[in-house]
């Protein structure tokens, strides 16, 4: 549901991260009783993973996200911020990884924590044995997100601009404000229902949005501690 109607292959997409048994989690239920009702005991609820977009360069799946993103920069931010981000896309010395975490809407945000632990430690260990994305200078993501239908242009003196924005991953506000590049695209066009569901809040109807956003990877440590401080049960 991340990518909806763009044009990117999921299905090459997938496999890549499937090939890469060294890095990434899914999650799934631990145990399932004999006497339940469940079709698929082996059903994912929601996974975190990473691909490295530079050194995937070239195909097809990879080079379609980076298009998907450089056009939506290119209607939505300023020129200088494309063109950064373009530069930081196409430097082969300065690696970026696409960093990806989905899980169902109903599953708790606590569990962030451990599952970028996990990958942190992962990627950790990918770089101290030149494994696949193990060296990544930016991380890349686009978030689920949603504002709003009709947002007033009154907003409350002092207040950041940040709060008309809601992230379907609650922990991925604390990636938003340590990024350098950041923006968002609507995708009302591509979905009748906001974040897979039919969202509202205080009855509020809210339009879909995905948020793209470039993060240095030394600001990974701080991010890290964001989640420990308020998602630690």
């Amino acid at each position: 549901q991340l990518f909806l109607k763009a044009n990117v292959n999921l299905p090459e997409l997938t496999d890549l991260l499937i090939q890469q048994s060294h890095i990434g989690s899914v999650i799934r239920q631990a145990e399932v009783p004999e006497d339940s009702d469940d079709e698929d005991p082996d059903e994912v609820f929601g996974f975190i993973s990473l691909l490295n977009l530079t050194e995937r360069k070239g195909t097809p799946c990879v080079e379609q996200i980076k298009e998907l993103v450089l056009g939506h920069s290119e209607k939505c931010c300023p020129h200088s911020d494309t063109e950064q981000l373009e530069k930081i896309l196409e430097d082969t010395s300065k690696p970026v990884g696409l960093l990806l975490s989905e899980r169902f809407i109903n599953v708790p945000p606590q569990i962030a924590l451990p599952l970028h632990k996990q990958l942190q430690e992962e990627i950790a260990e990918a770089q101290r044995t030149n494994k696949p994305s193990g060296k990544c200078h930016y991380y890349l993501m686009v978030s689920k997100t949603c504002k709003e239908a009709k947002s007033s242009n009154v907003r409350r003196v002092g207040a950041p601009k940040t709060e008309e924005l809601r992230f379907a991953n609650a922990e991925e506000e604390f990636f938003y404000e340590k990024a350098t590049v950041k923006f968002n695209y609507s995708v009302q066009e591509e979905t009748d229902c906001c974040l897979g569901g039919r969202w509202s809040f205080d009855d509020v109807p809210m339009k879909p949005l995905r948020t793209v956003m470039l993060i240095p990877a030394d600001r990974m440590g701080a991010i890290m501690d964001k989640l420990r401080e308020y998602l630690t049960v």
